[in-house]
């Protein structure tokens, strides 16, 4: 069996965060213009499906993919 990837547990300080602010806030990428075209060309998926909306509401245990990295929502 292929080890998965470890995932990040990024706490919010709250209850939910926009797709485009995790990606930042996680680490996950540095710029939103650059978010803006990870979600648009579908390389971002949460929940293990790819999702294009950069606001889209993340609630809390929310698990975020980007190009071998993963990130959880948490509070």
């Amino acid at each position: 069996m292929a080890n998965a990837d470890p995932i990040d547990d990024v706490s919010i300080g709250g209850e939910s965060i926009r797709l485009g602010q995790f990606l930042k806030f996680a680490g996950l990428l540095d710029t939103g213009g650059t978010v803006k075209e990870a979600i648009i060309d579908g390389f971002v998926t949460v929940n293990g499906e790819v999702d294009r909306r950069r606001g889209r509401q993340l609630q809390l245990g929310d698990v975020v993919r980007f190009d071998g990295r993963v990130a959880r929502v948490c509070p």
